[in-house]
């Protein structure tokens, strides 16, 4: 048990799951994640979800990357993401944090139109005064060009895949700097989707 470490560790990680509505759909995921360049973070596949590891920067990069090259097809494809930063029960091993914070897939995807529904909700652990903290960075969701809307359990976003995304890792780096030491986020995104706005 001695590779557990508490507190100071700032390995990042997402487990997800992509899911295109369509007879194609392995196709689909297999060629997105073909498209995506993914040596910067350790990853991994079974039969129910990916787990990518790694930076913060490069954990972002590239599972907007995958959804992006999925969503792009025209197909209705979700995604559901929990992201994680800063785990007392985390691991050292299977992660690459030695990489620096230059990303690799901005370039091939910052340029796609995309519009997404997206349902995220932020937990800072181990803190006192976490909603004072969750406000603020619902507010700073604003500042990324997509609508913001409260509902049930979450916050609803709407507005370019791309600027989700981007507002998404600045909230999660923005609440792991303030000094919250487990950050967990979870994500739900619809793109293309053939009803409409709920």
């Amino acid at each position: 048990m001695s590779n557990f470490v508490c507190g100071s560790n700032r390995i990042a990680g997402c487990s997800f799951s992509i899911h295109p509505m369509s007879d194609e759909f392995v196709d689909i995921i297999t060629q997105a994640l073909n498209n995506v360049d993914t040596s910067k973070v350790w990853m991994q596949t079974d039969d129910v979800s990916t787990l990518v590891r790694g930076r913060i920067p490069h954990i972002f990069d590239v599972t907007k990357a995958i959804y992006l090259h999925a969503a792009k097809t025209g197909v209705h494809v979700t995604f559901e993401a929990t992201y994680s930063v800063g785990c007392p029960g985390d691991t050292t091993g299977d992660v690459f944090m030695a990489e620096d914070d230059v990303v690799l897939n901005k370039d091939s995807v910052d340029s796609i139109k995309q519009e997404a529904a997206t349902k995220f909700a932020l937990y800072p652990l181990g803190g006192g005064e976490y909603m004072d903290q969750i406000y603020a960075q619902i507010e700073a969701m604003k500042d990324h060009g997509v609508e913001v809307s409260g509902t049930h359990y979450a916050t609803r976003l709407d507005g370019e895949a791309v600027n989700i995304f981007n507002g998404l890792e600045k909230v999660f780096i923005d609440m792991e700097e303030s000094g919250s030491s487990h950050t967990v986020m979870t994500v739900s995104m619809s793109a293309n989707s053939p009803s409409t706005k709920k």
